[in-house]
């Protein structure tokens, strides 16, 4: 998710990359030639993808077959591909009801076209930035309920937020919007040398020299800041582990990416 974002071809953009590097041809040369240079450098980068993206999957499943959400409020949706919010919880509960926020020109276009209901429920699309939660709320509050359960979704989001605590603020202000019940779902790159994030160093300093928007890796204290310092938040087991381990098979390796689900008391 960008800041002011104009549609630039000439420069990489994190959506299209990201795009690149699961396997989607919405993307251009440059997004190619930057996302391979910065997995020459940090050649776990498509197992994050893959892994974050099989994370979004199993935790939309758990909280709709598993807590009975029918409510998502997705926020830095990226470019869509395949499982998308929308059409696992659809698939599991028709009437399901998904807002996605970006304001990415390229992903609104995509969006737009792809994101589309299942006759029961309804998927919708904001254009608003993730440094303004009052917009997004009330922008959301057109589709969404939100006196009732909503699942925040903020996976590799809180990255493009570059100060902690301005990312903290606006993880509170979503949050202490929505009812008891609702749930916060995220993943964040990590530093943390233990589950291999050493690399992210270097690769992010390539990334915020020859790409858009700048971006941040943090700690797994950091990370673990935006669900401890959240006032009602109740880590949901594992708790805060690395995203392919969260809820995954048996032997599943770590990425430098962790990922975590808590529910709202």
């Amino acid at each position: 998710m960008t800041t002011g974002a104009r549609l630039d071809t000439s420069v990489a953009h994190n959506a299209r990359v990201w795009n690149y590097w699961i396997g989607g041809r919405d993307n251009y040369e440059v997004d190619q030639r930057v996302g391979e240079h910065v997995a020459g450098m940090f050649p776990v980068i498509r197992e994050v993808a893959r892994a974050d993206r099989e994370f979004l999957a199993r935790a939309v499943r758990h909280l709709t077959a598993g807590q009975g959400l029918r409510q998502f409020l997705d926020v830095g949706t990226g470019l869509p591909t395949v499982e998308n919010t929308h059409e696992i919880a659809q698939r599991l509960a028709p009437e399901s009801r998904v807002v996605y926020v970006d304001n990415d020109p390229i992903v609104l276009v995509h969006a737009r076209s792809l994101l589309t209901s299942s006759p029961e429920g309804v998927t919708d699309y904001v254009d608003a930035d993730v440094h303004d939660p009052d917009t997004i709320l009330r922008r959301a509050a057109d589709t969404l309920d939100l006196k009732r359960p909503v699942a925040l979704m903020m996976l590799g989001i809180l990255n493009f937020v570059l100060d902690t605590g301005e990312a903290l603020d606006i993880v509170r202000r979503l949050m202490a919007a929505l009812p008891s019940g609702s749930h916060l779902v995220l993943t964040h790159p990590t530093t943390d040398a233990e589950v291999g994030g050493a690399g992210n160093v270097a690769a992010m300093e390539f990334w915020n020299a020859h790409a858009t928007p700048p971006i941040t890796a943090r700690s797994r204290a950091e990370i673990a800041s935006f669900l401890q310092d959240v006032d009602g938040l109740d880590l949901v087991e594992p708790g805060l582990v690395p995203c392919s381990q969260w809820r995954a098979e048996p032997g599943a390796a770590p990425v430098p990416q962790f990922g975590a689900v808590a529910v709202k008391r």
